[in-house]
């Protein structure tokens, strides 16, 4: 049987080769964990993630992927540690699991896979009934701020290498929260979930997303869920997503880095 951890990183003995010389040495690795993701008793979906932040995970997710409306329709959550990996046990208001059950997903996650097991097209691509609320514009430089605080707050990216980061920064660049995970959307899961519990205790839930990703479709996607109107990546956006992104009035920059970037949607969310 497959060993299966509930840690969020390993150490195993590796055979380093640098210029022909072997060297035997100690190396970390992320770990991935089979995370069901349970609503009032029914398996709804199976991902693929770090075992950390798992209740922001919950609460994220079901944000997200529209499964509630606002934190307050989700009951409670149980994290239950099995032997196959880590059951999020959580109770939703029935009007939400009645819908969820018409919606009849069954989505079967891989690393960083969004649309799996979407039943139609027309579930896959869903769409935010309005625009995300536009907040104050963001100069370049509180954007770079934010570029150059993210990776000393990846203490997990420090130690193995292989996991990517979602950084909630305030609208003067300063960086509110990060989560980290072994999938991008997972790890904007877990932002989106923190985030509303920061709001709930009353935090101003203004600012942007940066993500160490590409910008895939789903990723604007969870944004405009979020409602937040700037998504940084440091990678680039897939077409669909700058489609969606015009569509919703999100400014979508990519390719960020120290010294360069580039703007792709609604240039008036910047201050120039």
């Amino acid at each position: 049987m497959l060993k299966i951890a509930h840690q969020t990183s390993a150490q195993v003995t590796v055979d380093k080769v640098q210029d022909g010389q072997h060297q035997t040495q100690q190396d970390t690795l992320a770990e991935e964990t089979p995370i069901a993701l349970v609503y009032n008793g029914v398996s709804h979906a199976v991902m693929l993630a770090s075992p950390a932040d798992l209740e922001d995970f919950a609460l994220g997710f079901s944000l997200a992927e529209n499964i509630i409306d606002n934190p307050k329709q989700l009951y409670s959550i149980e994290v239950e540690v099995q032997t196959e990996g880590v059951a999020l046990q959580m109770q939703v208001a029935s009007a939400c699991f009645a819908e969820l059950k018409q919606r009849r997903r069954t989505m079967a996650g891989r690393t960083g896979c969004g649309l799996c097991g979407a039943e139609s097209l027309t579930q896959a691509l869903r769409l935010p009934e309005q625009s995300v609320s536009r907040a104050s514009p963001v100069s370049l430089q509180e954007i770079h701020q934010a570029l150059n605080a993210l990776p000393k707050h990846q203490s997990l990216q420090q130690v193995t290498g292989a996991t990517h980061a979602c950084a909630w920064a305030n609208l003067h660049g300063e960086i509110l929260l990060v989560r980290e995970d072994v999938g991008r959307h997972n790890a904007l899961d877990k932002l989106v979930g923190a985030r509303a519990r920061q709001m709930q205790a009353g935090v101003d839930g203004a600012g942007f997303f940066v993500t160490t990703s590409r910008a895939s479709y789903e990723m604007v996607q969870k944004t405009a869920a979020a409602d937040i109107a700037l998504l940084v990546a440091v990678s680039a956006p897939t077409a669909l997503a700058v489609r969606l992104a015009e569509q919703l009035e999100i400014t979508l920059i990519g390719f960020a880095r120290a010294n360069q970037m580039v703007i792709y949607t609604d240039k008036q969310g910047l201050i120039k």
